[in-house]
């Protein structure tokens, strides 16, 4: 047998060549977790999932040793079209692609348009006082009428998968060319893939967007749509517990994966701040203005000038029952799966209206807060960004490892458990 491991907090995913049960298992992505019981500890002795002589023998850099139970790996994949007589995938999204519907994905500096069906773009608006708006796009993929033969193509008997965030994940394609000219490929069009990947809670929102080769991109979007059909679910992975135990008067844990707890701890300590300001370069060139964002009061932006004081636009103010009915309609809360497959919330939006009234539209202000967990070896690291997607309209985005401890604790219209 041969055994590749990669360690990290006690979870591992190891890859294992061996033979059992008569077939050969040799893959990278299936999930294992590590278990440290103590002397007393015995093999079931029903199921057949673990014999005593498939073990091996690890030794740490500080020569600990431990004696490693590995579990038997079977094969128990259901038939799943079994008494499947359903709509295709295709005609399971026609709706989408019939009802004119876009999702968006704003970053930094471009924001990206992916109209189902039809097209997929990416612009970026600067605005400046006085002046019309000038829109910088291109469009990344359209969809010609010849082209949407798609819709009419059953399922075929194989289902394409990728990786997407450390599981293997099923997928239904949908492919667009003729987008704008590519100067780097000699002009040629360029090209996106559209990956529709089923997720119950989910409400058409872009996961993913990459060019994964020069004026080709690939966009993974997530839809409940295609939950109904059996091939298009999503099927966790069990994580196969491995069994180590101590050999020789070696310590219960190895001491360097205890240190590494407590300092993952230390780290975690940090309560959460309820009121975050930074300074903010515009990304419309608008360097003097700064951001203070109260969370669950109000998000104001603000220039300080020793002759004239303080000048404060609120931007939006929070209202419980106006951020409810925000999020009816959108997206408050959003999910990735982590590697043992469970459902981790990413992002969580909160709905701040009833800013100061907007000369260019006569409406008041409004902003979406957008709250999102940002690993960083500094745990009280803040980066806050404002952009302006529609005139008067606002996205802040608020990232930090602090908030990687609350995001879990969201309801479906994203309202946060804050630790006092």
């Amino acid at each position: 047998m041969r055994v590749s491991w990669r360690w990290f907090l006690g979870l591992i995913w190891v890859g294992v060549s061996a033979t059992r049960a008569g077939s050969p298992v040799f893959s990278d992505e299936i999930p294992f977790k590590i278990r440290w019981p103590g002397a007393d500890f015995t093999l079931a002795t029903s199921g057949g999932l673990y014999k005593e002589d498939d073990y091996v023998i690890m030794t740490t850099a500080e020569k600990e040793k431990y004696k490693c139970l590995l579990p038997s790996l079977s094969s128990n994949q259901e038939d799943d079209m079994k008494e499947y007589s359903g709509p295709s995938p295709a005609e399971l999204l026609e709706p989408l692609f019939k009802q004119s519907s876009c999702s968006y994905r704003i970053e930094s500096y471009w924001t990206y348009e992916v109209c189902h069906g039809k097209h997929v773009r990416q612009y970026h608006e600067d605005k400046e006082t006085g002046q019309k708006i000038n829109i910088q796009e291109y469009y990344l993929g359209t969809m010609k009428k010849k082209d949407s033969d798609f819709l009419k193509l059953s399922v075929c008997s194989q289902v394409p998968t990728k990786n997407i965030e450390g599981q293997l994940t099923p997928y239904y394609l949908v492919e667009m060319g003729h987008g704008t000219q590519c100067s780097l490929k000699q002009n040629k069009p360029r090209f996106t893939t559209v990956l529709y990947v089923c997720h119950p809670e989910a409400k058409h929102e872009i996961l993913t967007i990459a060019e994964v080769i020069t004026c080709q991109y690939e966009v993974v979007v997530l839809t409940p749509l295609l939950c109904p059909h059996p091939k298009y679910r999503f099927k966790s992975s069990p994580v196969n517990d491995i069994f180590c135990q101590a050999l020789g008067g070696s310590p219960l844990r190895p001491q360097s994966l205890s240190q590494l707890d407590r300092e993952q701890e230390e780290l975690l300590k940090p309560s959460f701040s309820s009121s975050s300001e930074r300074d903010q370069r515009g990304s419309r060139g608008v360097g003097w203005w700064k951001y203070e964002f109260c969370y669950g009061k109000h998000v104001h932006q603000y220039h300080e000038d020793k002759e004239q004081g303080k000048n404060i636009v609120v931007v939006g103010s929070w209202n419980t029952e106006d951020h409810i009915n925000w999020a009816k309609k959108n997206v408050a809360r959003s999910y990735h799966l982590k590697d043992d497959g469970a459902q981790k919330v990413k992002v969580v939006s909160h709905f701040y209206g009833h800013g100061d009234v907007c000369d260019l539209t006569g409406k008041p202000r409004q902003v979406i807060v957008k709250l999102k967990c940002k690993e960083s070896e500094s745990p009280h690291a803040v980066t806050v960004y404002m952009l302006e997607p529609q005139t008067c309209q606002y996205v802040l985005g608020v990232e930090s490892p602090v908030i990687c401890k609350i995001l879990d604790t969201a309801d479906e219209n994203g309202f946060l458990s804050i630790p006092s």
